[in-house]
C-alpha cells in the first residue's frame, strides 16, 4: 500500500488537489488572514488544536468560492443564518478531516521530498506564464497569498502528503460488473407516485407576531444582524505603466541601443532536416541491425524519403518522406542535435545515431544560415523597451520622493502626491473586503488597518501591490462594526418570523392529514375535502427535476407498495410540507453493454462513499474535541 501511496503522490490526482488548493487562495484573497485570533480552538484532534485563525482562513475560502459560483445570487442565500451555520460547520468537519489526515502520514512516516515539491511548484499552472514558470508570478502569487517562500513551500508539502493518503484510497478501489450492473438497475428504476404539497404561503394570512415576539428574537439573536466594519481611504497609486514620460526617446536613441545590443538581436542557425526512427523499445539489436541495413541501403543509392515512408517508426513524419521541418539548437535530442548540425551540404546523410527514442538516420534538406534581424523589424519592440526602462527610472525615483514626503508630512497625502505628479483618489465608505483593486491585498489591508494608520490617523509606508507598483494609503473615515438598531431590522424579522410560524402549521396539517389517512381514509378523499391539488408522477426518475428534490429523495427511499399504496409525510426544504402515495415501482433491465462514462460515475460514487467510512473511521479511533462553532464575521 506504501508503495500504491507514493504513487499517488506524483499522479494527476495529487496535481488536481493542489491545483485546487491555490485556485482557492487566489479566490478568497485575504479575509482570512486579517481576522482576529481567539484562545479558544474551533477544535481539537487529538490534542492538535485547530485554531480560530485557521478556521477564518478556510471559511473565507469556502465563501469565495460559493461566491465565485452563485453571483449576485449570494447575497441572498448568505442571508439565511441556518445556511450559514452549516457552511462553517462543513468548513470546521473539512479541517478535522485534513488534520486526521496529517496524523495518519506522520504516522506512516510519509514526507514529500525537496525535489517532489519543487517539481509541483515549477508545474502549477498559476505560476506559469506562457507555459513556461515564471519566478517573479510565483513570488507575487504567494504574496497576495500571505505567504513568504519557505512558508509555502512546507505548506505545498503538507497538502501534497495528505493528497497521498487520498490518492491511495482513491486509486485502489473498484466496482464489480454485479455491482455496476445493480447500480444501473437502481439508477434507471422508476416510480409511480401521487402527492400533495402543503404550502406554507397559503397558510401565512394565519399567522400574527406580536413587537414583542420581533423584540425578543432581536435580542437572542444580536449576532445575526452586525453591520460589519467600514473604512473610507485616501491613497496614491503610483505605477509605473501609468506615468508620462516628460521626454520622448527618439531615434537616435533606438538606432544607438540596437548597435550596442546587437548581439541580441541573432537569429541563430536553422536546419530543416528529415530522418528514419527505428523503435529500440522491444528488441534494441534487432533495431540496431535494422538501421544500419537501412544507411546500407542509403549508402548504395536508396530514396531516403521512399525509405523513411516504408520503413520509419516516426509515422507522423515517415508519411512526408521523414520530413522534421525546421530545427535550431537546444530543441531535439543532444545526440541527434549533433549529428545533424555536423552535415555540411544538402542531401547528406549520418550515421546510425542512437538517441532516447530508437535509432535514427538523418538527413539534412536545407540551411538557413544565422541572421542577424534587421533594425527596421525591431526598432518598434526597442522603443517600447527603452520607453519602459525610462518609466521604470522615473517610477523609483518618484517612489523615494513621494515615500520620503510621505513621512514628513504625516497628516496628509497632498504633498506627496504632487512630489509623484498623480492625484489623491478616495474610496467609498466600504467594508474591509470591499475595497477595489489595487488595495485589495493583504499588505495593503494590514496597513489600512493597523494601529498607526487607523488609529493614529498617519500615513501608511509605501506599499509594494505589483512590479513597479506601489500605493500609499491614509485612512479618511472609520465606521466599526456595530449592531443594527431593531426598527432597521424589524420588517426583516417580521418577514422571517411569520415564515417560520407558516412553516410549523404547513407541518402540522401534513400531520394531521397524514393521522386521517392511516385511520383508513384516501389520498382522494382528503384532496377533495381540504380543496387540495393532487400532482401525479407516472414515471418519477432520480434525476428528476420538476419535482422537489426532498419529495424525489423520499420517494426512492419508500417500501415498495403491495396491493395498496405505500404512504409517507414528508418536509420539504424550503418549509413546506408534502404526502407522498408510492402507488407502483418499475425496476429497469441492464441488457446493453454499461457506458464507459457510466461506469465511471459509479465507481466514483463508491470511491467517494469508501472514503467517507475511511474518515470516519479516522474519526471513531481519535479523540475529538468538538466545541461548537462560533460565528464567522460574514
Amino acid at each position: 500500500m506504501l508503495e500504491k501511496i507514493r504513487e499517488g503522490s506524483q499522479g494527476p490526482v495529487a496535481k488536481i488537489i493542489l491545483g485546487a488548493v491555490i485556485l482557492s487562495f487566489a479566490l478568497a484573497g485575504i479575509g482570512g488572514y486579517l481576522g482576529q485570533t481567539t484562545e479558544q480552538p474551533v477544535a481539537e484532534v487529538n490534542g492538535v488544536k485547530i485554531s480560530q485563525t485557521e478556521f477564518s482562513r478556510a471559511f473565507q475560502n469556502e465563501r469565495a468560492r460559493l461566491e465565485q459560483q452563485f453571483g449576485e445570487y449570494f447575497a441572498q442565500i448568505a442571508a439565511d443564518p441556518n445556511y450559514m451555520a452549516q457552511i462553517r460547520q462543513g468548513v470546521v468537519d473539512r479541517l478535522v478531516q485534513q488534520e486526521l489526515q496529517t496524523q495518519l502520514a506522520a504516522e506512516l512516516g510519509l514526507r514529500v521530498s525537496d525535489d517532489s515539491v519543487r517539481k509541483a511548484i515549477l508545474e502549477l499552472p498559476y505560476f506559469q506564464i506562457g507555459g513556461q514558470f515564471n519566478n517573479d508570478r510565483y513570488l507575487q502569487v504567494i504574496r497576495q497569498m500571505n505567504f513568504q517562500p519557505d512558508a509555502f513551500r512546507e505548506y505545498l508539502r503538507e497538502e501534497m502528503t495528505r493528497s497521498q493518503l487520498i490518492s491511495a484510497v482513491a486509486g485502489t478501489d473498484f466496482a464489480l460488473n454485479s455491482e455496476l450492473t445493480n447500480a444501473v438497475a437502481l439508477q434507471q428504476q422508476t416510480r409511480n407516485i401521487d402527492y400533495v404539497v402543503i404550502s406554507k404561503e397559503s397558510l401565512q394570512q394565519n399567522v400574527t407576531v406580536t413587537e414583542q415576539e420581533i423584540a425578543d428574537y432581536y435580542d437572542l439573536n444580536m449576532s445575526q444582524f452586525l453591520a460589519p466594519e467600514q473604512v473610507s481611504v485616501n491613497y496614491i497609486d503610483l505605477n509605473a505603466a501609468n506615468l508620462t514620460l516628460e521626454t520622448h526617446v527618439s531615434e537616435a536613441d533606438v538606432k544607438a541601443y540596437y548597435d550596442q545590443n546587437k548581439a541580441q538581436y541573432v537569429e541563430p542557425e536553422k536546419r530543416r532536416v528529415s530522418h528514419i526512427l527505428i523503435d529500440n523499445s522491444e528488441d534494441d539489436d534487432a533495431a540496431k541491425a535494422k538501421a544500419e541495413d537501412l544507411l546500407a541501403q542509403l549508402q548504395q543509392g536508396g530514396d531516403f524519403a521512399a525509405l523513411a515512408e516504408s520503413s520509419s517508426d516516426d509515422t507522423v513524419s515517415a508519411e512526408m518522406g521523414g520530413d522534421l521541418d525546421w530545427i535550431e539548437r537546444d530543441m531535439m535530442d543532444p545526440a541527434f542535435e549533433d549529428a545533424a548540425f555536423a552535415l555540411a551540404n544538402k542531401g547528406d546523410f549520418s550515421d546510425v545515431v542512437q538517441s532516447e527514442f530508437g535509432y535514427h538516420i538523418i538527413q539534412l534538406t536545407d540551411i538557413q544560415s544565422q541572421q542577424v534581424k534587421a533594425y527596421d523589424t525591431v526598432k518598434a519592440d526597442l522603443r517600447a523597451e527603452l520607453e519602459r526602462t525610462e518609466k521604470v527610472n522615473a517610477f523609483y525615483e518618484k517612489q523615494t520622493e513621494m515615500g520620503a514626503i510621505a513621512f514628513e508630512i504625516s497628516d496628509t497625502l497632498v504633498d506627496a502626491a504632487e512630489v509623484a505628479g498623480v492625484e489623491v483618489q478616495t474610496t467609498a465608505l466600504v467594508d474591509r473586503n470591499s475595497l477595489p483593486a489595487p488595495l485589495n491585498t493583504p499588505a495593503v489591508l494590514a496597513a489600512i488597518f493597523s494601529p498607526d494608520v487607523l488609529e493614529d490617523k498617519m500615513n501608511s509606508e509605501v506599499i509594494e501591490v505589483g512590479d513597479e507598483h506601489v500605493v500609499l494609503v491614509r485612512v479618511k473615515e472609520h465606521v466599526p462594526a456595530a449592531t443594527k438598531a431593531l426598527a432597521d431590522v424589524s420588517e426583516q424579522i417580521k418577514a422571517r418570523l411569520v415564515s417560520e410560524k407558516a412553516s410549523e402549521l404547513a407541518k402540522e396539517k401534513a400531520t394531521t392529514l397524514y393521522a386521517e389517512i392511516e385511520a383508513g381514509k384516501s389520498l382522494n378523499d382528503l384532496v377533495t375535502e381540504q380543496s387540495l391539488e393532487l400532482r401525479q408522477e407516472a414515471a418519477l426518475t432520480r434525476q428528476a427535476y420538476t419535482v422537489s428534490p426532498a419529495i424525489v429523495q423520499h420517494a426512492f427511499k419508500m417500501a415498495h407498495p403491495t396491493d395498496t399504496p405505500v404512504v409517507e409525510k414528508v418536509d420539504l426544504n424550503n418549509g413546506d410540507a408534502a404526502i407522498v402515495a408510492l402507488k407502483t415501482v418499475t425496476n429497469a433491465t441492464v441488457e446493453d453493454e454499461i457506458d464507459a462514462q457510466l461506469k465511471q460515475n459509479i465507481t466514483m460514487t463508491q470511491v467517494n462513499k469508501n472514503y467517507m467510512v475511511f474518515i470516519e473511521a479516522l474519526k471513531a479511533n481519535a479523540e475529538l474535541n468538538l466545541p461548537k462553532a462560533q460565528a464567522a464575521t460574514e
